[in-house]
């Protein structure tokens, strides 16, 4: 039984990915900052008793390692990374942009995704097996107006899990990405510090992925043969032509 491990794991994404590997008679490790997130999507998942929870902070590189170096025997293999974990905060321009919002994105999605990938990479390149999936965006392959931080973190990732990937190549461990558009989860009433209207209508007039569109794409690129890796998928709804062109009903 395959073991993998998903940042951020219990809202959007990141919880439809623990579903569908859970339901697939793997055992999943799931991260979260919050305990009563982690419980809610334990008792969400198939087989529950190969579920472990693991409460911490990815930005925090102390906690991060703690973690991860220490875990129980049944879980200390992991096959398969999906650094998941990642938030967009405010939609300004960067004179007018919140400090606090850039150290959010740039911690979170950056620094977390590398902390969390130099905890676990060791064992992958000791055992010479693994895969590891960045969860970027359309944003890290174009930038919109309002957005240049959010999208300096997503090109960041994109650049990173091109590196990780050459740098992991004599250690036959796969490393991939997945790039999603406009997908309905609470990414934007996040963005939008909790305005539940300005959220939803980012996705009226058309159909948005769901988050379950994504995991099923990111279970698809798992669970190829060993000798192939989708590198690089860019994952968008027909609607969608690029960041700032949407078909929408009038």
């Amino acid at each position: 039984m395959k073991t993998i491990l998903i940042t951020g794991a219990t809202s959007g994404i990141g919880l439809a990915t623990a579903k569908i590997f859970a339901q697939n008679n793997f055992k999943i490790i799931i991260t979260s900052r919050k305990q009563e997130n982690l419980d809610k999507a334990t008792s969400l998942l198939d087989n529950s008793s190969n579920v472990l929870a693991l409460k911490f902070d990815v930005s925090n590189r102390e906690e991060t390692y703690k973690a991860l170096q220490n875990l129980p025997f049944e879980f200390a293999e992991i096959d398969i990374l999906v650094n998941n974990a990642g938030n967009a905060y405010g939609l300004e321009s960067i004179p007018e942009g919140n400090e606090q919002d850039w150290d959010n994105m740039i911690d979170i999605n950056v620094k977390g995704l590398l902390n969390v990938t130099k905890a676990l990479t060791p064992k992958m390149m000791e055992l010479k097996k693994g895969h590891i999936i960045n969860v970027g965006s359309l944003a890290g392959y174009e930038v919109y107006p309002n957005g240049g931080v959010y999208c300096a973190s997503k090109y960041a990732v994109r650049a990173i899990t091109e590196g990780l990937r050459k740098d992991l190549n004599a250690y036959e461990v796969k490393v991939s990405s997945i790039n999603p558009g406009l997908v309905e989860t609470n990414f934007s009433n996040v963005r939008f510090n909790g305005d539940t209207e300005k959220a939803r209508k980012v996705y009226q007039g058309f159909s948005a992925l769901q988050a379950e569109d994504v995991a099923e794409t990111i279970y698809f690129m798992a669970t190829r043969k060993d000798h192939i890796n989708l590198a690089e998928v860019l994952i968008l709804p027909k609607a969608q032509a690029s960041a700032t062109m949407v078909l929408k009903n009038n």
